[in-house]
């Protein structure tokens, strides 16, 4: 079996604890968006849900870190979440974690890669 890689950014475009990129999915079934972001010089790439309410996170489109640029942080409950590992870090959250999205950097660019549950999003 192969590896799928889907082109989704440009490297540059992922700053450092900056703006993330968002990317459509398809997960267990239900159509929804991934993210990328910038961490500690690394590319973490989750699905786009917050674990304490199946809801996006992004405050404004791309918008993930808290004002800290430490953590990620769902716009509405203000559930925490460490960038490197997606477990809760505070709030409503406790004991969740985002769902991690392979995310894969080479050549100047950023791929996500596929898996048993989250896949491209349909056509």
């Amino acid at each position: 079996m192969t590896t799928e890689e889907i082109y989704l950014c440009e490297a540059l475009a992922l700053a450092e604890g900056g703006s993330g990129v968002r990317f459509p999915v398809t997960a267990g079934g239900e159509d929804g968006t991934g993210f990328a972001v910038r961490y500690d010089g690394r590319v973490h790439a989750y699905l786009n849900r917050c674990a304490h309410v199946p809801i996006e996170l992004d405050w404004n489109e791309g918008q993930f870190f808290d004002s800290s640029g430490l953590y990620l942080m769902c716009s509405t409950h203000g559930a925490i979440y460490d960038p490197e590992t997606g477990r809760c870090a505070g709030g409503p959250c406790r004991g969740g974690r985002l769902r991690a999205i392979s995310a894969i950097e080479h050549d100047g660019k950023v791929f996500w890669v596929p898996d048993d549950y989250v896949k491209p999003a349909r056509a």
